[in-house]
């Protein structure tokens, strides 16, 4: 039999051994650049990635291979880059790429089997971790300075769903009727045409939201059971990590192990809140796949309604002109209440978006109008 795949599994291991040896002697330069509890921190972080590192020479003893001296292991460039950098100019500088660097890690991490999930949560605790200390360099918090309320309420996708349900319906369905109406067809076969197209697009939109949400709930819910098994497994390590995220924010150490400690005593609101500190999640509200259909499903219709209103009472050139009105005044619509709930001007997003439902609705129309046929 090759021994090809196990010479393979001995150089991923040992990628992944120099990787964590070299991350923690980035920490350890920026913590011997750095003073107080910034300083205990990067140590911290260097002291667990030197766990992981140890992790990666045991797989390599365990699969026959023989793990290489720590003593010989010398820094990568980019680490003496970046530690020069930091002392000419400052640590500030660096911890967002070093930040990226973890977040890179934990993606690396996600598609190794052999790498524990207690590896991967690690990863992306570094990254607040770090987080938190470039936001306190800044004289702020953690938590981002500009309400989100876009992003908070998109947790339950309801909004998601509603928002771009609308935007959908609007444009597919009023590029459709456009195609019908440039084609010179009866009104009965322009009002067919948008009736099946809004009723074809609300249940293929409902039934996507549902499944995406469904799959985003069923990720979400792993996550969390993960995280309580390692509550379950390895209360210590996790009672450090919520002990660090809390020193991030600014806690001074004695009072962050305290309140590590007081929450880690009872695992079920330990959970709850290495749910909210550590994955963002809030457990009571994963989103609902149904809800978010729902609102999908109809969002959808009451955008692609718009346009088919007119050829319910009338038809030719006259249900055209209203049709053509009332798409580009509701495309008006939606287009500011989406610059609203994310902060962009309005007057932009009205634009752009009666710009973008034009071209689609003028270039199906101009299909019709030259082939007969109706062009999505």
């Amino acid at each position: 039999m090759s021994t090809r795949p196990i010479q393979a599994d001995l150089d991923r291991y040992a990628g992944y051994l120099a990787a964590e040896w070299d991350a923690a002697a980035l920490y350890r330069g920026l913590a011997e650049l750095s003073q107080g509890r910034r300083r205990e921190v990067l140590e911290e972080l260097a002291a667990i990635e030197e766990k992981h590192a140890a992790f990666w020479a045991a797989k390599m003893v365990e699969h026959g291979g023989t793990a290489p001296d720590r003593a010989a292991f010398r820094p990568s460039q980019r680490t003496r880059e970046l530690l020069a950098r930091a002392r000419a100019e400052s640590t500030d500088v660096i911890l967002p790429i070093v930040e990226q660097g973890e977040r890179d890690a934990a993606d690396e991490y996600a598609d190794e089997p052999e790498a524990p999930p207690s590896m991967l949560e690690d990863e992306a605790g570094h990254a607040r971790a770090l987080q938190g200390l470039m936001a306190e360099a800044r004289g702020g918090t953690s938590s981002p300075p500009v309400s989100e309320g876009w992003h908070r309420a998109d947790k339950s996708g309801t909004l998601r769903a509603a928002i771009f349900g609308v935007n959908d319906g609007l444009v597919s369905n009023t590029a459709l009727v456009m195609g019908f109406a440039g084609a010179a067809v009866d009104q009965q076969v322009v009002l067919l045409a948008g009736l099946a197209g809004w009723l074809a697009g609300a249940f293929s939109m409902g039934a996507g939201e549902f499944i995406s949400m469904q799959n985003q709930r069923e990720a979400f819910e792993r996550e969390l059971e993960i995280e309580r098994q390692e509550i379950e497994a390895h209360p210590e390590d996790e009672k450090r990590e919520l002990q660090l995220i809390y020193e991030a924010k600014g806690i001074d150490p004695e009072t962050a192990r305290e309140v590590a400690e007081q929450v880690m005593s009872d695992k079920d609101v330990a959970l709850e809140t290495m749910a909210r500190e550590e994955l963002g999640l809030d457990p009571d509200d994963l989103g609902s796949p149904w809800r978010a259909a729902l609102w999908s499903f109809l969002f959808f219709s009451l955008g692609a309604i718009v346009v088919v209103i007119p050829y319910l009472f009338t038809g030719g050139g006259l249900a055209l002109g209203l049709a053509i009105g009332m798409a580009l005044l509701a495309l008006a619509v939606v287009g500011g209440g989406m610059a609203r709930l994310t902060g962009r001007p309005v007057v932009r997003g009205v634009l752009r978006q009666m710009t973008v439902g034009a071209l689609a609705a003028g270039a199906t129309y101009l299909f019709g109008t030259v082939f007969g046929v109706t062009v999505i």
